[in-house]
């Protein structure tokens, strides 16, 4: 049996073990990508090292795994009774109770911090159509260290797509991959403040804002849409002191960093909820170029 702590053998592994810091890479699929490089300069900073994102023999020596990678998981029946299919236009989705996640995959995606595909191939027995209850799963051990203190400053930097939150030092808490406004002039360069920090909010959706929605188009008034991992907004929202803007979360994680937003910054739901517990009304913001 493998000893532990230990320095991390794998992009895999670096993955894990820089979910567990806080640093996150991305929905986890053990491949060596910008986002994970991203992740593991964030880390080689806090540590002291030169940030080269190359897993390296130094940087592997300080970054440890305390516990094995993989566990085992099983969703319970309360697990899969939570699950809704997602109504497919804009008010379909105004009419749902929740808007829950769609699929067990789905599910223990967003649990593990995991790309569909990774799971799929981690479990190739698994059928994901008709998980029974009880299933064993292996997946990606993510367990997240508490922070001992709150963030005293955001920081986005637009060009290389991060959200970071630093300590009143100014050292690295957490790091996470973040999308950004499609248009240049919706993308509000320089200080902002946090006004408003909501766990699991509803959503006011405003034709005005989807042009290019042909059903936005033809309905004409605001529609509120329910709580949930799929709601556009995702499982977070922190507002902004300017209308309209706010960091949240998205129900595409593998989106995030790759796509853009009409004005948001938009992060994977795990990393929203990761902000939630740094963020205050109030907490700096700094958008860089």
């Amino acid at each position: 049996p493998r000893t532990y702590p230990r320095p991390v053998e794998s992009w895999l592994e670096a993955q894990i073990a820089l979910a567990r810091h806080g640093f996150s890479s991305g929905p986890i699929d053990g491949v060596a990508g910008a986002q994970s490089a991203a992740a593991l300069r964030a880390f080689q900073e806090s540590a002291g090292l030169k940030p080269t994102g190359r897993l390296d023999d130094s940087t592997q020596a300080a970054l440890l795994l305390d516990t094995p990678p993989l566990t085992q998981l099983a969703l319970t029946e309360e697990d899969l009774a939570t699950l809704l299919p997602l109504g497919k236009t804009w008010l379909e989705k105004s009419q749902q109770t929740a808007l829950a996640h769609e699929t067990p995959l789905e599910l223990v995606s967003e649990l593990t911090h995991s790309s569909a595909r990774y799971l799929q191939s981690l479990n190739p027995s698994v059928n994901w159509n008709t998980l029974a209850a009880g299933t064993p799963l292996s997946v990606p051990a993510i367990k997240l260290a508490p922070f001992t203190a709150k963030a005293a400053r955001l920081e986005v930097r637009l060009a290389d797509n991060v959200l970071q939150a630093r300590d009143a030092d100014g050292k690295l808490l957490a790091h996470f991959p973040v999308s950004i406004a499609k248009k240049v002039e919706k993308r509000p360069v320089g200080e902002l403040h946090v006004t408003v920090v909501i766990p699991d909010p509803n959503y006011t959706f405003d034709p005005e804002t989807f042009t290019e929605s042909a059903e936005a188009q033809t309905l004409g008034r605001k529609l509120i849409l329910a709580p949930g991992p799929n709601n556009p907004v995702g499982v977070a929202w922190i507002g902004l002191d300017r209308p309209g803007y706010g960091i949240h979360g998205t129900p595409t994680p593998e989106h995030v960093g790759r796509t853009e937003s009409h004005g948001c910054f938009r992060l994977a739901n795990w990393d929203a909820r990761t902000l939630l517990s740094l963020a205050w009304t109030g907490l700096p913001v700094t958008v860089l170029p």
